[in-house]
């Protein structure tokens, strides 16, 4: 899976260190990593796993509702991660992810997201077990 893609990394990256709210959607796994830079005394940055949205709009809501003392923000980067979550790693996207929470001055939220990205290889590792065993999916071929 990981080498039937071109992305630019660099591009990637470069958004995530700029955008205020940046949406990852995965192949294989059904949750979105949602990263909401946005930050006050009160909040910090949000790195976490929600649902998939089934509209733009439906985003916007369940982030009002996520980050209730912030506005909007104008736009929400969507990116499409065709490859496995450990490629993010290998990529420096997730150190990118890191980064920027811990030089806003968040290092215990910066820690938090280890926690994110081991839900997210767990949930990946279960949907690949799922598959090979046939759970939840329909066999193309009988033996």
């Amino acid at each position: 899976m990981d080498n039937d893609f071109f992305l630019d990394y660099a591009e990637i990256i470069k958004t995530v260190q700029n955008a205020e709210v940046v949406t990852f959607r995965f192949v294989i796994v059904n949750q979105r990593l949602l990263i909401d830079n946005r930050h006050s005394e009160i909040d910090p940055p949000l790195v976490r796993l929600v649902p998939r949205a089934t509209s733009v709009e439906e985003r916007f809501r369940s982030l009002k509702k996520l980050r209730p003392r912030f506005r909007l923000p104008d736009k929400i980067s969507a990116i499409w991660w065709p490859k496995f979550v450990d490629s993010m790693v290998q990529r420096g996207i997730w150190e990118a992810i890191v980064g920027r929470i811990e030089h806003a001055g968040f290092p215990q939220a910066a820690q938090e997201c280890a926690g994110v990205l081991e839900e997210l290889r767990a949930l990946e590792r279960q949907e690949v077990r799922n598959a090979v065993l046939g759970e939840s999916y329909q066999a193309l071929w009988e033996k």
